[in-house]
């Protein structure tokens, strides 16, 4: 690509990146360049490792934030993206932004968001993350926090969904003290790209010529403990609701979600 090239990144082009383990980022907000990153060590997040603390879990059940996928994902990569206190500037530059915009249209990059209420009764988004997913595969591109544990309990539920929608690898690309303290560990790019093509392989119930996990745009909620297969992110979100309100939360879902994590965890 030219230095000077500002036309967003096909979604074609960026989902072949990610299928083999390569992602873009920029060094800085308005940095038109695109450059393309294979780390040596790769952080993941073993979706039967995650740690929920004591804390999260009664954050969990307490409901202190409602949780949504996909309701607010320009909302999201925006304030992943927005300048922060003591931080360097955002790899997310506007190119990137708008190129993952034009894929979460295609149906591969997701958001978890999470809210509470504000002045005067109206709900503000406080927390949440967002990623790209294919596969049996979600890649977590970044994620913001304006109180404490609102994206902690974003990634709560985004490891639930995903167990859910029968997922095989969180890929979380670089490691960080606060994602180890939640269960992510490093492994070799090279054990990373043995797991990605693991990942990859057709699952049950994939439809042939299509994704087994996140590029599917439907798939089947079954009732509490049936996997979902052919499914996305927003199906496995879906089931976890469907499980909740047969397990009779629905007016507590994150009682549920702390349940099914803390069985395994």
């Amino acid at each position: 690509m030219s230095r000077h090239d500002t036309s967003i990144i096909p979604p074609e082009l960026l989902l072949q990146a990610y299928r083999a383990g390569i992602f873009p980022m920029s060094d800085s907000r308005d940095d038109p360049e695109v450059y393309w990153v294979e780390p040596r060590m790769r952080a993941i997040l073993p979706l039967d490792g995650f740690h929920v603390s004591h804390s999260l879990a009664r954050t969990l059940r307490r409901g202190r934030f409602r949780v949504t996928c996909n309701e607010a994902f320009d909302a999201v990569i925006d304030a992943c993206a927005a300048p922060r206190v003591d931080a360097e500037d955002s790899w997310i530059s506007l190119r990137i932004a708008t190129s993952y915009r034009e894929l979460h249209r295609h149906g591969h990059a997701h958001s978890i968001e999470t809210w509470q209420e504000g002045p005067g009764g109206t709900e503000v988004l406080v927390g949440g993350l967002y990623g790209v997913g294919f596969g049996r595969v979600f890649c977590g591109e970044s994620m913001f926090s304006r109180t404490s544990d609102a994206s902690k309990v974003a990634l709560a539920w985004l490891v639930a969904a995903l167990r859910r929608a029968g997922a095989q690898l969180l890929d979380c690309q670089f490691t960080t003290p606060h994602l180890a303290s939640l269960g992510a560990v490093e492994i070799t790019q090279a054990r990373y790209l043995e797991m990605l093509q693991a990942a990859l392989a057709p699952g049950p119930g994939a439809q042939a010529g299509g994704e087994s996990f996140a590029g599917a745009s439907s798939g089947t909620a079954g009732a509490a403990g049936v996997a979902v297969v052919a499914g996305c992110l927003p199906t496995g979100f879906a089931a976890l609701l469907v499980d909740a309100a047969a397990a009779g939360l629905s007016s507590s879902p994150g009682n549920f979600i702390a349940q099914s994590l803390t069985q395994t965890s």
